[in-house]
């Protein structure tokens, strides 16, 4: 058994490193996987950035798919070789976040943390490497069924739990009024989760082509490009005010026009990273009597979240494959990380295979 194992290790600021690093064992309730596939998440560009604080040294990368190659003490049910599909999320299942139905939210036996359950790439190595190990593996090792491929499942790790995951939270129900703000791949999943909810209006608003174009693909019934347009007006003259808008960009301009499109009682659904300080605009809160709610998401994790996901696709309710539009090895990660970056050549999601 190979002793080392290649990663993408972050170091500073604009500086990650594809190097030899030790391979990771199991302990107890713990698994080590091979990874077969992971992606680049946009929270890893923040990471890259400096946006989100990281410590140099750790491997990053939260999106694994992958096979068992290790089972530590007090792990049942699985076995050595079979495919598995892990969450961002890593919920324990015991702590008081679990417990209390916020998984996501995990203290990981600590109590509450301000990142939750967050920690592949975060606070332990992460995904873009040959091997991961998996904390509480019981909670968050789920099995992927035969007829799906590593491809059709990988982006359920992150982004498709998190863009339901900003329908859900905004409480999305049959005959909504949806709008979407920003249709990076967060947001096409939270378009097509509105869809898939019961939503019978669904509005996609990007100033980029082709991600206008995969919105449609993605559910939204009208989309809106905001280099040519009002959107929030064209939002309200469609709607006299939606019963959703979610945000899922992270900047001040799309989460102040979010809150313009809301109806009174609407809910405004906050799924972006926010690197700066976000401002309540007076007018746009209804100086806080317009029975607006604020709700914010963090990734649903678990296995169950995960068989859920993979549930979806395996129906055909929901494809994520479009999303997928390059393809990297791990060797060329720092390349993939530049397209990625800059938006370039229609880049939506890159799946990197170490």
């Amino acid at each position: 058994m190979k002793s080392l194992m290649r990663a993408n290790v972050f170091h500073g600021v604009n500086d990650i490193r594809v190097e030899e690093v030790p391979r990771p064992h199991p302990g107890f309730v713990e698994a080590v996987i091979r990874v077969t596939l992971t992606t680049i998440c946009g929270t890893d560009l923040h990471i890259l950035r400096g946006e989100y604080p990281v410590r140099p040294g750790l491997i990053i990368g939260h999106e694994p798919v992958g096979v068992i190659d290790e089972l530590g003490p007090g792990v049942i049910g699985y076995k050595v070789g079979d495919r598995v599909l892990v969450g961002a999320i890593t919920p324990c299942g015991q702590c008081c976040g679990c417990l209390s139905g916020h998984p996501s939210q995990c203290g990981h036996g600590e109590g509450y943390e301000a990142v939750g359950g967050w920690r592949f790439g975060n606070t332990i190595n992460g995904a873009q490497a040959e091997f991961l190990l998996v904390p509480y593996a019981q909670a968050n090792l789920a099995k992927i069924p035969d007829e799906l491929s590593d491809e059709q499942v990988v982006l359920l790790a992150d982004i498709a739990s998190t863009g339901f995951g900003g329908a859900e939270s905004g409480g999305v129900r049959i005959g909504d009024a949806v709008v979407v703000f920003a249709q990076g791949p967060i947001g096409l999943c939270a378009t097509a989760g509105a869809k898939l909810m019961g939503a019978s209006l669904v509005i996609g608003v990007d100033g980029d082509d082709r991600r206008l174009a995969m919105a449609r693909r993605m559910g939204a019934d009208v989309v809106i490009d905001f280099r040519s347009s009002d959107a929030v007006a064209e939002v309200l003259r469609l709607t006299g005010g939606v019963d959703v808008a979610v945000e899922a960009l992270g900047t001040q301009d799309t989460f102040q026009s979010a809150l313009r499109c809301l109806r009174p009682g609407g809910t405004l659904s906050s799924l972006g990273v926010y690197s700066g300080k976000v401002q309540m605009p007076y007018q746009a809160f209804a100086a806080g009597l317009g029975d607006h709610r604020i709700a914010t998401t963090l990734c649903p994790g678990g296995k169950e979240r995960m068989r859920r996901l993979m549930a979806m696709v395996r129906s055909g309710r929901f494809n994520p494959l479009p999303l997928i539009t390059h393809r990297y090895s791990l060797d060329n990660i720092k390349e993939a990380y530049e397209l990625f970056g800059e938006r370039q050549d229609g880049v939506m999601k890159i799946a990197i295979c170490p």
